[in-house]
């Protein structure tokens, strides 16, 4: 069975983060991950994680300034201090979080700035980190978003996050497949969940429903399938990823929202019982 963790930027917003991690541990979740620890100290989410016996399977390096619209520092030339500064401190919380990956956001292509010139940025800044990474023996993620909610992100097709993942060749830099994305962006989900699994160079999986970013159940994949077919090639191929629930429910952020819209999870934990 996929084994699922719950996004805690998106899901139970009904409660205070800090109070999100017995929330999702009272439905069942054995993982989490969200966006961005900063705003807390590592001691405070390492005892959430401990009261309420979950584990931090993902979380985003420091992205620059987030509410000016920036979304990650990597493809962007003359930011590479403020880059290798944000991903030590992402280290040293991964370490303090037990935390086997991080996902490094590749950023918004600035107006007419040269592809070549970023791409260059993009993939030395990902060297580097998968190098500062490995003793730790941390994954550094990358991950291909769609540009209708992100406009500009530098990053968009699975094929191009794999080239540079094959270029770089680093055996900890991989990539997060979210499905929803994916959909979005290229579709043809399961015929890529086929291609890119098996060649080891998938770290996380992420999902949603399209187009509303809702349950896996509300929109146009079939989700039931795909987790079926998720299964079926981890067998295969030895995958033992989590796949983040990386969704916002429809009822919004009104108490029960999270919990009452996991119809979708307890159908797939009944089917595999």
């Amino acid at each position: 069975m996929p084994r699922f963790a719950a996004n805690l930027s998106m899901l139970y917003q009904e409660h205070a983060f800090l109070d999100r991690f017995a929330a999702a541990a009272q439905d069942g979740f054995s993982a989490v991950e969200y966006l961005f620890p900063y705003a807390f100290s590592a001691t405070a989410l390492q005892q959430r994680l401990q009261d309420h016996g979950l584990q931090q399977v993902l979380f985003n390096a420091p992205p620059g300034d987030w509410d000016a619209g920036e979304r990650g520092l990597a493809c962007l030339p003359g930011r590479e201090a403020e880059f290798r500064e944000g991903f030590a401190k992402a280290l040293a919380y991964a370490a303090a979080l037990g935390c086997p990956r991080v996902h490094v956001m590749a950023g918004i292509a600035p107006p007419a700035a040269a592809t070549d010139a970023l791409q260059k940025t993009y993939e030395a800044n990902l060297h580097w980190a998968a190098l500062a990474a490995q003793p730790a023996g941390i994954d550094v993620l990358i991950e291909p978003i769609n540009t209708r909610d992100m406009p500009g992100y530098f990053l968009n097709r699975q094929e191009a996050a794999h080239q540079i993942v094959q270029a770089l060749g680093a055996p900890n830099l991989k990539v997060q497949f979210d499905l929803y994305h994916c959909q979005v962006m290229e579709g043809d989900v399961a015929s890529k969940l086929c291609h890119y699994l098996p060649t080891g160079r998938v770290g996380h999986l992420q999902i949603a429903g399209v187009p509303e970013r809702q349950e896996p159940t509300v929109g146009e994949l079939n989700y039931p399938y795909l987790f079926d077919l998720i299964d079926a090639l981890s067998a295969q191929c030895g995958w033992e990823g989590w796949l983040g629930c990386e969704y916002r429910p429809a009822r919004g952020s009104l108490p029960g929202a999270t919990s009452q819209g996991l119809g979708w999870l307890q159908a797939c934990r009944a089917s595999r019982a």
